[in-house]
């Protein structure tokens, strides 16, 4: 009865000491904190990955997400510098950076940092698009708008162990009732600018065209004096060589005789090879020898 006894005690004393062991172990994983609680106070905190151990029954294990979390804020009116209101609809991608003071400031609470989320980025939200007219609000939709915001926001989140890692706008928009008007004044101050850009365009063709007709005139009219000019020294070179071919009048006989023969072949046209000349002609005189 006794060996039965303290067999059962053994067998407790087992159960006890692997509770207790188990108790005081827990792990780590990489994309989490452990934050160590004693008595309610954080005594520590793990952000290493691996085996770790607690002393049982008076240390709590609480986990805190690493990785980028994301917070959607409730779609809000703001108003611009113009006094105009804009619908604005934002999602912030947010981490813990600093587990201790998100502990101490936020108790550790993921509910709590995204109800402090949504205050500061919603007054710097304010505070930015207050600045601007509707006009600039629409044209920084490509991330400049999510510049200034967190720009605005600076390092107010620090003292709750948060980083804001970016603001992204899903939509920013006009209110449904005054949507198609904006539009509409907007299309139109557009297409007065782009009338304007085509006037000064083709004021600015026009004078190029107008420079350039004067151009080619100037140039044309150079060509025309110099092609005369050409053509006047060419004659009168030509006149030259005449002259003096028949102050010679072996060399004149010679001209005539060639000009005689241009002048019969170009009478011998449409097949006709017969030609009647007059005894008194130059050619027939050339031809008779005389």
């Amino acid at each position: 009865m006794k060996k039965n006894g303290i067999k059962i005690i053994l067998a407790v004393a087992v159960v006890l000491v692997a509770i207790v062991g188990l108790s005081s172990i827990f792990v780590t994983q990489k994309n989490e904190y452990k934050l160590v609680r004693m008595f309610g106070r954080v005594d520590r905190v793990i952000d290493e990955e691996g085996l770790n151990f607690k002393i049982p029954f008076v240390e709590q294990v609480d986990t805190l997400p690493k990785q980028v979390l994301l917070y959607d804020l409730p779609m809000s009116d703001v108003i611009t510098s113009e006094k105009k209101t804009m619908v604005a609809d934002l999602y912030v991608l947010w981490k813990i950076d600093d587990p201790l003071k998100f502990a101490q400031s936020l108790s550790g609470s993921i509910g709590n940092a995204q109800s402090r989320i949504n205050a500061n980025v919603y007054e710097a939200l304010k505070t930015v698009i207050g600045s601007m007219t509707q006009a600039e609000v629409i044209s920084s939709r490509d991330g400049e708008l999510s510049r200034k915001i967190i720009e605005n926001i600076g390092t107010s989140m620090d003292e709750y162990g948060i980083a804001l890692v970016g603001v992204e706008t899903k939509h920013l928009d006009l209110p449904s009732d005054n949507k198609a008007a904006v539009y509409e004044r907007m299309i139109s101050e557009r297409s007065q600018i782009a009338a304007q850009y085509t006037a000064n365009g083709e004021s600015q063709s026009q004078i190029i065209k107008n420079a350039t007709d004067k151009e080619v005139s100037i140039m044309i009219s150079d060509a025309k004096a110099k092609a005369a000019t050409i053509t006047a020294e060419g004659e009168a070179e030509y006149m030259k060589i005449l002259s003096a071919a028949y102050n010679d009048a072996d060399r004149a006989d010679f001209y005539n005789f060639i000009i005689s023969l241009d002048a019969a072949k170009a009478s011998l046209i449409n097949g006709n090879k017969t030609l009647i000349l007059d005894e008194d002609s130059p050619i027939a005189q050339i031809f008779l020898g005389e």
